[in-house]
């Protein structure tokens, strides 16, 4: 990335080139009367006057009193380059500080909590500065920058990335499973695509939950309400707050949630095989046809295993039988397996297992799988393919969650004596440029948008979004195109969670903004889109782990869609 004496060339050049054309736009009187008044407010003769695309009527103000501003529509697409340049920086220094940080201090409250603001920070200050300075008409004009960047974010990243990683990372599917590292379907709608676990369909129900705010704050306007607009906005900011905190606790919080969660998926699996292997010493059903146990063929196995006749069944002689299950399937320890079944079945305890415990605990075994058995199963005394059937579903729900052997991923390691200092010092380098230049950022967008005549939103909308979002979408895509599941999972679970930052801690800003500035709330066509493409592509991403490649169209069309649906509506409609 740039170093900082790349950062002070730029600055000074563009000091240099464009501060005297912003003089001169300032001071240059038109060398063309416009055939009422001369610059000075004379009368004059008149004359043909000429507007040209090169520059604009208004004057510009520089930003913090230095940085180069103009009223030419080229210098500030210029301008825009170069802050947005500038941004992405720092973007890439928040975003590599962070993974640094992450990967010395492990999730936590660290991956969990702080993580999440710091990549959502460069959107939170363009939005922040978009309407915190100059008068309030001023920033009703240019705030409508930040809802531009609020809107185009969420929708680029639900849209065109998640698109673009369905279509880099598609594998072979076979039974609705996407195969790691098979891709030989080409580009077959419904026979390419990406499979995801568990964890990353609901991380797209909590994106789809965080518009909740801006439904709340949409409310006043629905019902044609004028006296209640504050106070909505007061009570979606209070909303979007908790919703904030709540997500951010989840995360420090999830990685707990999520070993006991496959901690209980393995219990079940060991039970279900346990049994199942109970079976194949016997040519008898375990269960009668009311589905309560066979005492009678229980203990004939209890005997079989108790190999010393003394009626206890110790450790070591459940140890040979553990180890003829299938524990390679469920990637389980011998001794693990065998602590469990000793800690179930020796109720004493006193090291044994004896032959009324043994039968109690296949009791409470088997009924707790009946309990779980799939909807389409009933109580069945066919013993061996019901454990067969609960098997086979334990391993999937077991792969569902994400937890396969990825022995074949590698992990770089970061070779730095300090890279606790370093972390630190990128995301110093990283928030110090996202505060500067946020400003001159939007400034150059609504000065772009007074010399074209193009809405700032739409502006906004569209580059902003590339240039904040910029290194997620980078690092989503490279992570997709390894064609693994566990990545996939990964990088869609990063879209929906860059999302619901999006939608709750930049909301948050927006609306504190709009709150304290007291500023109008009058996005009704923006905010729709935003609620359009979270819940279609929330409940899309909620209910399926598979996305085929049908799947990518219905995410770039939505892009197109949404820039139509806020002109017609705003343009063409009236609705703002």
């Amino acid at each position: 990335m740039s170093s900082p004496s790349l950062l002070s060339l730029l600055l000074h050049f563009l000091t240099l080139t464009l501060s005297p054309l912003a003089t001169a736009a300032r001071a240059t009187p038109p060398l063309i009367s416009d055939g009422v008044t001369d610059h000075l407010g004379h009368h004059v003769q008149s004359f043909l006057r000429l507007n040209t695309i090169f520059s604009s009527s208004d004057t510009c103000d520089e930003t913090y009193g230095f940085m180069p501003c103009t009223t030419t529509w080229l210098g500030n697409l210029f301008l825009i380059l170069v802050y947005g340049y500038l941004m992405y920086t720092g973007a890439k220094f928040l975003s590599n500080g962070s993974e640094l940080l992450l990967e010395v201090m492990g999730p936590g409250i660290v991956g969990g909590l702080f993580l999440p603001v710091l990549g959502a920070l460069p959107d939170a200050m363009l939005i922040l500065v978009s309407g915190l300075s100059g008068s309030t008409d001023t920033a009703q004009s240019q705030v409508s920058v930040g809802m531009g960047l609020l809107a185009g974010s969420t929708v680029m990243l639900l849209t065109v990335i998640w698109g673009t990683c369905v279509i880099v990372g598609k594998c072979d599917i076979q039974n609705s499973i996407a195969i790691d590292n098979t891709d030989t379907k080409g580009f077959k709608l419904t026979e390419s695509g990406v499979s995801t676990d568990i964890w990353t369909s609901y991380a797209a129900r909590i994106m789809a939950v965080s518009v909740i705010p801006f439904i709340v704050v949409q409310l006043p306007q629905v019902l044609s309400s004028t006296s209640a607009r504050r106070i909505a906005i007061l009570v979606g900011l209070i909303l979007s707050l908790v919703l904030l905190i709540t997500y951010c606790l989840y995360q420090v919080f999830q990685p707990w949630i999520q070993k006991q969660k496959v901690s209980y998926v393995k219990t079940k699996k060991i039970m279900s095989e346990f049994i199942h292997e109970l079976k194949k010493h016997t040519i008898a059903k375990l269960l009668t046809h009311d589905g309560m146990i066979n005492e009678h063929v229980i203990e004939k196995i209890y005997h079989t295993l108790d190999t010393d006749k003394d009626n206890q069944l110790s450790a070591s002689e459940l140890r040979s039988f553990v180890t003829g299950m299938r524990l390679d399937e469920l990637k389980l320890d011998t001794e693990d397996v065998l602590g469990k079944v000793m800690k179930d079945f020796d109720t004493d305890p006193d090291g044994q297992i004896s032959l009324g415990e043994f039968k109690a605990g296949i009791s409470r075994w088997i009924d707790t799988l009946q309990g779980l058995r799939p909807k389409s199963l009933g109580v069945r005394s066919d013993t061996m393919k019901y454990t067969a059937d609960l098997h086979e579903e334990f391993q999937g729900e077991h792969k569902l969650l994400g937890y396969e052997d990825d022995a074949g991923e590698e992990n770089g390691e970061e070779n730095s004596k300090n890279p606790v200092l370093k972390a630190v010092l990128l995301l110093a380098l990283g928030t110090i440029i996202a505060a500067v230049f946020a400003d001159p950022l939007v400034d150059a967008v609504d000065n772009f948008s007074d010399a074209t005549s193009i809405p700032s939103f739409f502006i906004s909308f569209i580059f902003l979004p590339l240039v904040t979002n910029s290194t997620e979408a980078v690092s989503a895509i490279i992570f997709a195109s390894r064609k693994r599941k566990r990545t996939a999972s990964l990088t869609f679970s990063e879209l929906y969670g860059a999302v619901t930052m999006n939608n709750l801690l930049c909301l948050a800003v927006f609306l504190a903004l709009v709150y304290v500035r007291d500023l109008t709330w009058d996005f009704s066509a923006e905010v729709l889109i935003i609620l359009l493409v979270c819940v279609v592509m929330g409940v899309l991403g909620s209910f399926r782990t598979g996305f085929p490649l049908w799947t990518a169209i219905i995410a770039f069309a939505l892009y197109p869609f949404s820039l139509l649906l806020v002109y017609i509506l705003d343009y063409i409609c009236g609705w703002s």
